[in-house]
């Protein structure tokens, strides 16, 4: 069965651990029985990952949310420095000295600092330019031939939305998508890695290269902000200012375009739920809620560790073990979402409910400006293309089965934007 109407468990929790341990190309494509299975029989589930360190996976919502906010999961990756070494290797770790890899009082500092220059009233004074941009984006496609809308709609979107807030140059964007694309569907072994170390180092070359430049000639967008932001504690350290820029020009286009995807997918795949979410923006705004519950392109939390023993429910967590916090799993847990496997853009108190921007201290700083692409994406494709339609059978389109679930999204988006 495929993963758009699948709700079925797996046999045993062995079956569904070893499957998730193994992140194999049928759990990529289609992670929810396994889940569902362990939410009921194994909530607190050890696993044995590819890259070989042991870790915790937690699956049920409570936990989750206990799990997201509990100062014991740490999220710094020196303390875990060895496991970190044999995950990632050496490349990654220039890139991740910024908030969404540290603790207070470092947390503290660095969120303040982008928290005081990311504000509302710069991503509301983006309207218009997201706007601007998903109309050229859809006058460049074909209205009468088939076109993929991953490539030529769902990824350039949020990309020159987020390049356009940070302040890189258009023509340098493609590039930078592309090692940025690299970096999420890089795998494991040896030819992988050589290609992530590749791609990271591009990166960073790139955003030190860029952040010279605005140093020399400041503009008005988030990053010459950034590099003249102070704190009550100092300013930004060099490491730190390039870690924060690469954390805002992935995190900030990878999972909302992967977000997209999936939400078009979906509401295609359902042409009542579609007819109900676009009677009028409010409607809208809360089957974007549902969407983001439903089918989060943010599958798994990154990985904290912890700071000494934890007893979760049967389980304990040793101190030093990785634990992973499935946002997929907890989205979909019966005991917080009545009939969990049906998307309901109906569905009340869901913005306040779901999890798929985290919880706590690490709530995405970014959910304001995912939030408002969504709905503008969402909202003119399909009302200047009402009668937009899957090519072929939804059960056919492939999901993302690279084997480590950073993001879950579609792998191809093929639709008619007008059959008629």
């Amino acid at each position: 069965m495929t993963q758009a109407f699948a709700s079925e468990e797996m046999s045993s929790s062995e079956e569904a651990a070893a499957a998730a341990s193994a992140c194999s190309r049928e759990f990529r494509a289609n992670p929810h029985p396994a889940y569902a299975t362990l939410r009921a029989t194994a909530p607190v589930c050890p696993l044995k990952p590819p890259h070989g360190v042991d870790t915790y996976l937690i699956t049920r919502y409570d936990d989750a949310r206990a799990a997201l906010a509990d100062p014991r999961l740490s999220k710094d990756m020196y303390g875990a420095i060895d496991a970190y070494h044999r995950i990632f290797g050496d490349s990654s770790i220039a890139l991740d000295d910024n908030m969404l890899f540290s603790d207070p009082p470092k947390h503290t500092r660095l969120r303040r600092i982008v928290g005081n220059t990311f504000t509302p009233k710069r991503v509301e004074a983006l309207r218009p330019k997201v706007q601007k941009i998903t109309d050229e984006l859809l006058d460049r496609c074909p209205a009468s031939e088939p076109v993929d809308l991953l490539p030529e709609f769902c990824f350039p979107l949020p990309l020159h939305v987020i390049c356009e807030l940070l302040g890189v140059p258009e023509n340098e964007r493609k590039q930078a998508q592309e090692w940025s694309a690299t970096v999420a569907q890089t795998g494991f072994g040896p030819e992988a890695r050589k290609a992530l170390e590749r791609a990271e180092g591009n990166l960073r070359d790139y955003l030190v290269d860029l952040i010279a430049r605005k140093r020399k000639e400041p503009d008005g967008a988030l990053l010459s902000a950034l590099v003249t932001a102070q704190d009550e504690d100092g300013a930004l350290t060099d490491h730190e200012l390039v870690s924060t820029a690469w954390v805002l020009l992935f995190a900030g286009h990878k999972s909302t375009a992967y977000q997209i995807g999936n939400a078009v997918y979906h509401l295609l795949s359902r042409p009542e739920q579609k007819r109900l979410a676009f009677r009028d923006p409010k409607a809208t705004a809360a089957a974007v809620e549902e969407i983001f519950r439903f089918e989060t392109s943010v599958e798994n939390s990154t990985f904290r560790y912890a700071t000494e023993d934890i007893k979760m429910r049967d389980t304990l967590i040793p101190k030093g073990a990785l634990v992973q916090i499935s946002l997929t799993a907890a989205n979909r847990d019966p005991e917080m979402f009545p009939d969990p496997d049906r998307m309901d853009v109906e569905r009340p108190n869901v913005q306040a409910t779901h999890l798929a921007f985290g919880l706590g201290p690490h709530y995405c700083i970014g959910a304001p400006l995912a939030r408002l692409e969504m709905q503008i994406a969402l909202g003119t494709l399909f009302g200047r293309h009402p009668g937009v339609a899957l090519v072929g059978e939804p059960e056919d389109v492939r999901w993302l089965t690279v084997p480590f679930p950073a993001f879950r999204g579609v792998a191809e988006l093929p639709v008619v934007l007008d059959p008629s």
